[in-house]
């Protein structure tokens, strides 16, 4: 299980990918089997039933079910360091990194890394393969989401990471609760859940993002000073940048979504797909920039959109 000094590689089992279900996501189910517990079997009908029209991870979810099953989890702030050192530990480390086409955001499981050619190994769910990431490449784009981390340790065996200081594990956990209430539309708890959040970790960009999310639900002019305050925290805070272009969208001040929609593409231009048809529809209706180009942009980036002749249309138009 451990890995070889010379090698820096744990050996996770192969679980197929059609077992990554909303309540218990596919990299938290890898884990588990790595330490001996399949945790598939503890899935209850009446929560595939909460979560049957939701698309993504509730990992809150999936974390309780392995606490109750024996596990410590901790979700917090880490480092290329402290990564291979959980690895070097013989401990597999989830990490929250972009998507891509129209997902936002992806956890993927870092298995090992090479010193000598700087590459971080990803978990693939095929027979003896691996993703290799240059590690420069690799911290660069997990900044975006500060650099956010799981772990999943059995109880046990807890005591080789009880000496370590795990950055915002407690306003992180808040986060997850909080994003599962606003999924079942309770959000005055979400609300009360967040403000603990920033108040527990006030340099926590994370949490004041999801707090900005919950405002700009609500179109209050609060989500502006917290999406600004997890910028300040975190100057490739993707998420943030995102957040405040969908914000002055809602509210009809195109140009200044279309700045903060650029500033998020500056960011990473191939993160997110729908941006481009957002920002497009911010310049059609403030009269500057290329509307054309951002459409066409958000096709290239989404090969499987649904909306993909109209679409089209609208560019053969321009």
């Amino acid at each position: 299980m451990y890995p070889r000094p010379e090698e820096h590689s744990l050996t996770l089992p192969i679980v197929d990918t059609s077992l990554d279900t909303p309540q218990l996501p596919l990299v938290l189910n890898v884990l588990a089997l790595y330490w001996g517990e399949d945790l598939s079997s503890h899935i209850t009908n009446e929560v595939k039933e909460q979560y049957k029209d939701v698309r993504g991870s509730v990992l809150i979810e999936g974390i309780e079910i392995a606490e109750k099953n024996g596990f410590r989890s901790v979700m917090y702030k880490s480092s290329m360091k402290d990564i291979k050192k959980t690895i070097d530990e013989g401990i597999p480390v989830i990490t929250i990194l972009p998507g891509i086409h129209d997902l936002v955001q992806h956890a993927t499981i870092v298995c090992g890394y090479e010193p000598l050619e700087r590459r971080i190994l990803t978990y693939v769910p095929e027979q003896d393969k691996q993703g290799a990431v240059p590690e420069t490449r690799f911290e660069q784009e997990w900044e975006e989401d500060d650099m956010t981390s799981i772990i999943l340790i059995p109880l046990d065996m807890s005591e080789i990471v009880s000496d370590r200081d795990f950055k915002f594990q407690n306003s992180n956990r808040t986060c997850l609760v909080a994003e599962r209430l606003r999924l079942k539309g309770e959000n005055a708890k979400a609300l009360k859940e967040l403000t603990g959040a920033v108040s527990t970790d006030s340099d926590n960009p994370l949490a004041w993002y999801a707090l900005g999310s919950l405002y700009s639900d609500q179109r209050s002019e609060s989500a502006i000073e917290c999406y600004m305050k997890a910028i300040q925290l975190n100057k490739r805070y993707y998420l943030a940048y995102r957040g405040l272009g969908n914000y002055y969208l809602k509210n009809e001040e195109f140009d200044v979504a279309d700045e903060w929609y650029s500033r998020a593409i500056d960011i990473n231009p191939v993160r997110f797909g729908p941006i481009y048809k957002n920002r497009a529809l911010a310049r059609l209706k403030s009269g500057k920039g290329s509307v054309k180009e951002d459409l066409e942009k958000y096709l290239h980036y989404m090969p499987g959109a649904t909306d993909r002749i109209s679409i089209q249309e609208a560019i053969k138009e321009l």
